[in-house]
């Protein structure tokens, strides 16, 4: 059946239609029109003024609804990315925290299971550990920290096609290899939870390394060696232009000064915005069982008040936070929780935008700027607009 959205301010990739209307034929869009169209028999859904923009693609997130997708098991994986898909995530990528091989590999399979629907959010996996610096791994298993193991990365590389991208410290020994093998399968790399230097990342970035992850969190900016000045980290991934970055959008994570500082850097071509979510993301919000940690203030704390312990952000959270506390221009928001995670990971020939031929994925916001539709592939999935 054909569904025609009308009434709204449409984001195209030549920038906003103010009126106009969205056929969509199935999972996919049709047509995208400057004037309401009239389609015989189509359903009709009434924007009512709403910003009509692509669906939000999650390029990081551990979990969400109550799970984790470090559990490995079908439940989990789906009541994750359905408590996500209800806040605008219309396309994710699970991401494991340090594991053992058979969590991986658990995970793989329930991945490769979604993958495999018609119509998924689920469009890979992505493993942030277990190659990471130690002094920076945050509250992740100290025990199941190492560097890079040639026969463990080649078994996970040849065995699951799910694995889509995979992080690393570039500091450590193995990584410049690790790296190399990974691009040999298409996978992504990014570094993430390190102390790597300038020579570390332009080393990494010489092997394939493209990205980082969670800028700004578990790595370090300029730092003093004895009298000298030494680039940190954030510094090094600045000083390579090409190299995009993501950033957890919370306003706490990364203070909003701090995101403007990214945009105005990167660009919003090179910047995705990412939830890098805990299981307590979108959930009712109830941590008895985890008595170390608390919530409040919009993000997951350790009990004794010492560190942040996670995000707890969801896709909605991210646009409203870049919007209205950092203020990033919405159109340039729009496109980094869309079209900049979609080229990101060489899916927008289908992703991304609203255009002919693509999927359809869209959400909407009113000018409050608060989320009121969702469709995922041409699904209804939240609607606050009836």
């Amino acid at each position: 059946m054909l569904k025609q959205i009308v009434n709204g301010r449409i984001l195209t990739p030549n920038g906003w239609l103010k009126g106009g209307s969205v056929i969509i034929d199935g999972n996919k869009i049709k047509a995208v029109s400057n004037i309401d169209l009239h389609i015989v028999d189509a359903e009709i859904i009434d924007a009512k003024g709403c910003y009509v923009v692509p669906g939000g693609i999650d390029l990081h997130t551990h979990g969400g609804g109550g799970r984790d997708f470090i559990e490995g098991c079908e439940d989990a994986f789906r009541e994750a990315v359905n408590a996500h898909m209800k806040h605008g995530t219309t396309t994710i990528y699970p991401t494991l925290s340090s594991s053992t091989i058979p969590t991986i590999e658990a995970a793989c399979k329930v991945c490769e299971k979604l993958m495999a629907e018609e119509d998924s959010p689920v469009l890979g996996l992505h493993i942030e550990g277990s190659y990471i610096n130690p002094k920076q791994a945050g509250a992740q298993n100290p025990v199941l920290i190492k560097a890079p193991i040639v026969d463990e990365y080649e078994t996970l590389l040849n065995k699951f096609a799910c694995i889509k991208r995979w992080d690393v410290a570039p500091e450590l020994n193995g990584a410049v290899e690790f790296i190399t093998e990974c691009r040999k399968h298409g996978v992504m790399t990014s570094l993430t939870c390190t102390r790597a230097t300038y020579e570390d990342v332009v080393a990494a970035h010489d092997a394939g390394l493209s990205h980082a992850a969670h800028f700004y969190n578990a790595m370090p900016v300029v730092y003093k060696e004895h009298e000298f000045k030494v680039p940190g980290t954030v510094e090094s991934v600045y000083a390579l232009q090409d190299m995009t970055v993501e950033v957890i959008a919370d306003g706490i994570h990364v203070p909003p000064v701090m995101l403007n500082v990214v945009y105005q850097i990167k660009g919003a071509e090179k910047t995705a915005l990412i939830t890098d979510s805990l299981a307590y993301a979108a959930s009712d919000g109830d941590v008895s069982s985890e008595p170390s940690v608390i919530l409040e203030d919009g993000v997951c704390k350790l009990a004794d008040h010492s560190a942040l312990a996670g995000s707890i952000a969801t896709m909605d959270v991210l646009v409203r936070t870049c919007i209205q506390k950092a203020e990033i221009p919405m159109i340039d928001v729009f496109r980094m929780v869309s079209e900049t995670p979609a080229k990101i990971m060489g899916i927008f020939d289908r992703k991304g935008s609203i255009e002919d031929g693509k999927d359809a994925d869209i959400m909407m916001f009113d000018d409050d700027i608060d989320l009121t539709y969702v469709m995922q592939m041409g699904n209804e999935v939240t609607n606050v607009l009836k």
